[in-house]
């Protein structure tokens, strides 16, 4: 992590592998990416190439890209009242942190589940039980708990909850949390009037050393609204000089920032170009 660098893209889509990844975030105008390690909705890992992936390791070096950011399906949920929900979710983490060994030293960011009625407590007790059962002292990966909007039945709408979770996790080491802006607004906690404070709260409750990555995006719903609706930068209900505050903050510099705005490949340029623009000026 360089504090002296922005490192910004957007998520794109796997397809093709590694190289074909590294060059649609470079054409952009990104230096990290995210990326799902399978269908978002669910289903077979994506087909991964060591060769491949060896190739991007050197290339994604050689220019200085940042650390990235996997994603897990938003249909793993360990904490799930049905069992084969939950068997999904042991073999897809399972699954995706052997094929981030071909590129080590990422993250693998996963939304931490919903209990579905059992409650927040059982939810948060089946959440670390599967984290204690796939994480290993040889892996080279750090998994990171997402900040959730706190919609339904989710855990992981408040700071206290991630926490709760990484308590009771023995390979505590191996966590991280990404911080998502729509979601973290969404969830009650006013990072437009006092981002400050926000990152004050994360820091006492979890410890600023585990916010590892930021999901940067606007929200089309009013703080507290619970509802995680993402909007682009400049278009959402939080000003947009909210978005450069969040990425320009010292406390999250070195950080991969990562776009989940909904846009097409000239409107990712142009949030990627934009924030750019704000980091060399500030």
């Amino acid at each position: 992590m360089d504090p002296t660098k922005l490192y910004l893209s957007y998520h794109v889509s796997a397809a093709g592998g590694y190289m074909a990844m590294g060059r649609r975030a470079a054409a952009l105008g990104g230096n990290t990416f995210a990326f799902f390690t399978r269908n978002p909705r669910g289903g077979a890992a994506l087909k991964a190439e060591p060769e491949d992936a060896a190739a991007f390791v050197s290339w994604a070096e050689e220019r200085g890209f940042g650390t990235l950011v996997a994603h897990a399906p938003y249909t793993l949920n360990p904490c799930s009242d049905k069992e084969t929900v939950r068997e999904f979710a042991h073999l897809a983490f399972t699954e995706d942190l052997q094929r981030m060994e071909l590129t080590p030293g990422n993250y693998y960011n996963f939304h931490p589940g919903s209990h579905v009625g059992q409650g927040t407590e059982a939810g948060i007790e089946a959440i670390a039980a599967l984290l204690n059962r796939v994480l290993t002292p040889e892996m080279h990966t750090t998994v990171l708990l997402e900040t959730m909007a706190g919609k339904g039945s989710e855990v992981g709408g408040s700071f206290e909850e991630l926490r709760e979770i990484l308590d009771r996790v023995t390979l505590r080491e191996k966590l991280g949390v990404c911080l998502d802006t729509c979601h973290v607004w969404d969830a009650g906690y006013d990072i437009e009037n006092d981002l400050d404070g926000v990152l004050t709260r994360f820091d006492k409750t979890i410890g600023l050393d585990r916010l590892k990555a930021v999901h940067l995006n606007n929200s089309k719903n009013p703080c507290g609204s619970r509802k995680d609706r993402h909007a682009p930068l400049r278009e959402g209900v939080m000003r947009p000089e909210t978005m450069l505050c969040a990425a320009l903050h010292p406390a999250l510099a070195g950080r991969p920032f990562i776009l989940e705005t909904p846009n097409d490949d000239a409107g990712y340029a142009s949030e990627i170009a934009w924030v750019r623009e704000a980091w060399e000026k500030r």
